[in-house]
């Protein structure tokens, strides 16, 4: 299976001010195999973008990433604030 928190992690990381607290957990339901982003509470909006484009264009390259599995892959970026470390 594709490594997808390193695809998000390499796609994010130059957005943020903050790429130490760059947080992907992985949560794997009976459809989904999901993607919790969290970032710094102030680089929210940069990984989200004006009208959420920038957040459409993340998961439009996260989502055509092909995997051999029923379950399909979806990206949550997490809109509560974490504090840099």
């Amino acid at each position: 299976m594709t490594d997808f928190k390193k695809l998000i992690t390499t796609i994010v990381t130059p957005l943020v001010e903050h790429p130490e607290a760059i947080e992907i957990e992985r949560v794997e339901t009976d459809r989904f195999y999901e993607y919790r982003l969290t970032v710094a509470g102030d680089d929210v909006g940069r990984v989200i973008g004006k009208r959420g484009h920038v957040a459409s264009a993340i998961r439009t390259i996260v989502y055509s990433v092909r995997i051999n599995d029923p379950k399909r892959v979806r990206l949550v970026i997490n809109d509560e604030s974490k504090a840099p470390k």
